[in-house]
């Protein structure tokens, strides 16, 4: 990433950050739902990335602002007036959403409206993070940001509906990424559930036909570093770590490197299994492998293989 202010997201023409105490070329950026696993990580990486020298990251949880409240936004964000608003606030109860679509569709649909609406207004750039789960998992190959979209259950119809929200009202002025199996050292998610069940059972079955990519909460945000870094592009990117892999095989990696660096003391018996005999509320795509190469061929963010980005975020939970 380029460390020159020049290459930073050009301060808004419209707006005025001399109230903010802001030179011109510093950038005011919010985060939006900053209490979650991504949030955390961008909050953490943030004072060592090129962009802490000419640019603010103020992080706002859901106490903070809540996105479905269009009198908070309008309270907080004309308040902080920022040139940049990373949304990384989600309903991400996949299987929830199944009996509670409203929930789902409040943040995920219109929350991201709300936000739309008010970048409209004040002339603001929104990075919005959504999901594998707008496609069907029907193909074979990497899904490319053109293919078409198909989700099979709420939570992906109601993330496929904020991103037609955020195209509609701010095409120009937003851009999306799409991202599979994020996980981190922070939160709910895979890899932490993985490590908790081995420690604990003598035997665990992983589903071991549906086939996608990890991503590290680490490497998203490298990318949404090197996009605030350059010029801005408006659309769709994908992102993941490049891995074509089944939770099963994401699963004995973890095993693998677990027992190297001493976070797990003994090894559990990993047995493949099918999805019909892990049955979920909710569809999973059988097929949900992202293709990222437009994303790095038109930011190049620093990038490692699935593997290293695994080692890192275990380093991160290994206690000191």
């Amino acid at each position: 990433m380029s460390s020159s202010p020049s290459s930073l997201l050009p301060v808004n023409p419209s707006s005025n950050h001399e109230g903010n105490g802001q030179d011109q070329d510093h950038t005011q950026v919010v985060l939006v739902g900053a209490d979650g696993q991504l949030g955390k990580t961008l909050a953490k990486l943030w004072p060592g990335s090129s962009l802490a020298n000419f640019s603010t990251l103020i992080c706002l949880d859901r106490s903070q602002l809540d996105i479905t409240d269009t009198a908070q936004i309008d309270e907080k964000l004309k308040e902080l007036n920022p040139d940049i608003i990373i949304n990384a606030a989600a309903y991400t109860q996949v299987d929830g959403a199944e009996t509670d679509r409203a929930a789902a569709f409040a943040v995920n649909e219109q929350g991201v409206r709300n936000l739309a609406l008010w970048a409209r207004k004040s002339g603001s750039w929104i990075i919005h993070i959504s999901t594998d789960f707008v496609f069907d998992g029907a193909a074979s190959s990497p899904y490319q940001e053109r293919q078409a979209t198909a989700p099979l259950g709420v939570y992906g119809e109601s993330k496929l509906a904020g991103e037609r929200a955020l195209q509609e009202i701010v095409p120009q002025r937003s851009l999306i990424i799409r991202t599979s199996w994020l996980y981190s050292e922070y939160g709910r998610n895979f890899l932490k559930i993985m490590l908790s069940l081995m420690a604990d059972r003598e035997e665990l079955g992983i589903v071991s036909d549906q086939i996608g990519s990890p991503s590290s909460t680490h490497s998203l945000s490298n990318l949404i570093f090197a996009i605030i870094s350059q010029q801005p592009e408006s659309g769709i990117f994908h992102w993941c770590d490049g891995a074509a892999i089944s939770w099963f095989d994401f699963a004995e990696e973890i095993q693998k490197q677990a027992l190297n660096v001493g976070l797990l003391s003994r090894q559990a018996k990993l047995r493949p299994i099918g999805t019909e005999e892990y049955p979920t509320p909710a569809t999973r795509p059988a097929y949900s492998v992202l293709d990222r190469s437009k994303a790095l061929a038109a930011f190049s963010p620093a990038t490692q293989e699935w593997k290293q980005e695994l080692a890192l975020v275990l380093k991160e939970l290994k206690p000191v």
